[in-house]
């Protein structure tokens, strides 16, 4: 009986909103995420990255010492005080040094096997727009918070926003603050675990 007045996924989960939105049928979203999952799969075999979660600094630092860093970026601004960066695998291993230098408490590595949200990510949001450009998308009904811009949607083109949303960074900070400045009071988190809640709460 509960209806929800906005919506936000975290990378994958944004299928999740769009579709509660009304931006896509449920069928539609879980063929895609299926694609999606294909084509990320094929742009960076596993083992051709990491992804770490850096705790306790604050993002502009981050940032300032990958100004500095080839082959790493942030792939996730997830609350204040963990971001998680992401790219080849020796070059986040030294940055992640780099980052303990500069006061991070704990880098922790993230069990996957790839490097996204970054531009290695880039030929599969190239295959994944062709694939979305065959499918049904419909302006959402309710506001949902997307990925790429850390913002409500605002007549964005839904197939650019996707396939930027894959080898880009998740705003997904930026998002939680967007849904309480919108008026969100009451967050329900469906998945597997309660990372979100969590960010949330910080």
């Amino acid at each position: 009986g509960l209806h929800a007045d906005m919506t936000a996924g975290l990378s994958l989960g944004e299928y999740c909103a769009i579709a509660a939105a009304g931006g896509m049928c449920d069928l539609d979203a879980i063929r895609t995420v299926r694609a999606r999952g294909i084509f990320m799969e094929h742009a960076a075999p596993e083992g051709t990255g990491a992804m770490s979660a850096v705790l306790g600094l604050d993002a502009g630092v981050i940032e300032d010492v990958l100004n500095s860093r080839e082959g790493v970026s942030v792939a996730n601004y997830n609350c204040p005080g963990q971001y998680v960066i992401c790219g080849d695998e020796n070059a986040v291993t030294d940055t992640e040094e780099r980052l303990k230098a500069r006061g991070a408490k704990r880098c922790v590595r993230l069990n996957v096997s790839g490097p996204f949200h970054t531009k290695y990510m880039e030929p599969a949001g190239a295959a994944l727009r062709e694939y979305l450009e065959k499918t049904e998308l419909n302006k959402p009904q309710i506001p949902v918070a997307l990925n790429v811009t850390g913002s409500l949607y605002n007549g964005e083109n839904l197939v650019d926003n996707l396939e930027k949303q894959v080898c880009n960074s998740v705003q997904l900070e930026s998002d939680l603050r967007a849904l309480i400045n919108a008026g969100g009071d009451k967050f329900i988190e469906i998945g597997p675990g309660n990372a979100v809640s969590g960010f949330l709460r910080k």
